[in-house]
């Protein structure tokens, strides 16, 4: 079998843990690059801090967002490190209903419905003089693929060669089309294997079809799936063409995969959400009826 052995190139300051779980799954190698050891316990700190930054640098004064959880509680420690004010739009009844949020400093309106409700909401509040839209998809959305982009830089430091395969989580897909341009900017030619909650979001149940989104009633919000529901994933079809473009694939993972996934990834040190822990659901939901071979990557997102 072919291995992609590490090596002992430094990584840049974003870096975090790349775990080998070995074979984790018959006659493939299973390296976890564990994205929740940043002080958030979030994937997305390097593009929470990415916006900051630029907004500081053009004058803005606060940052307004929307989240499931992750990315407020990213953005309001990146916003209390510069300095800059933060106000988090989180849906009622998800996450840790925005403590960690009030705690690292930032405002948290809580809103009724989903979370593309709170996008709504944190769209009207930035119009307020001073502020900025920091969300996924909002003017600084270059700065977020920067920031999500920089785990691409880190395996390209740590592994000698290309991996067959990268594991990652979809909820909007911001992830997937930032870790697309990096792959391409590194020279790297990578399979994207997408993974998200089970009939609720639209990346899933589109593919391999025309992206349609799902009607707002028709999606489960549990406590181990939060992070991954959308019925319309903001940039979803952008996601679902880059993933085809590798010779990628889209795959569901229900709650029990989820937590069974968890588990597996105590064993080996990493300690995820059960929705931090969907690209590992996936992989090994796709083991049991697929042969692997080669190194698979799989990016934890949450804790």
């Amino acid at each position: 079998m072919s291995r992609s052995p590490l090596s002992t190139a430094p990584t840049d300051a974003y870096a975090t843990p790349l775990i080998d779980a070995g074979e984790l799954v018959p006659g493939a190698r299973v390296l976890i690059k564990d994205e929740t050891r940043y002080a958030s316990g979030s994937h997305k700190e390097p593009a929470a801090r990415a916006v900051v930054l630029r907004a500081a640098a053009e004058g803005y004064q606060r940052v307004v967002i929307a989240t499931c959880g992750n990315y407020g509680r990213a953005m309001a420690m990146a916003c209390a490190a510069a300095g800059m004010a933060c106000t988090v739009v989180l849906p009622e009844g998800w996450s840790d209903g925005g403590a960690f949020m009030r705690e690292a400093g930032a405002d948290v309106h809580l809103v009724p419905g989903s979370y593309e409700d709170a996008v709504d909401q944190s769209r009207v509040l930035a119009e307020t003089d001073g502020w900025i839209d920091g969300n996924v998809d909002g003017p600084f959305v270059d700065s977020v693929f920067e920031g999500h982009g920089v785990v691409v830089h880190a395996l390209h430091a740590a592994l000698v060669e290309p991996p067959a395969a990268l594991w990652i989580p979809v909820g909007n897909g911001t992830t997937i089309i930032a870790i697309h341009r990096q792959l391409a900017a590194v020279g790297w030619t990578v399979p994207i294997h997408g993974v998200g909650s089970a009939a609720n979001n639209p990346v899933v149940t589109s593919w391999p079809g025309a992206y349609e989104m799902l009607p707002p009633e028709g999606v489960v919000t549990t406590d181990h799936n939060q992070p991954l529901v959308n019925w319309h994933a903001l940039q979803g079809p952008e996601a679902m063409a880059a993933v085809a473009e590798t010779g990628g694939w889209v795959h569901g993972a229900d709650d029990d995969q989820l937590l069974a996934a968890r588990e597996v990834l105590a064993e080996h040190g990493a300690w995820p959400t059960p929705s931090g822990a969907v690209a590992l659901a996936g992989l090994l939901r796709h083991a049991e009826h697929t042969p692997l071979t080669g190194t698979h990557v799989v990016l934890l997102s949450g804790r």
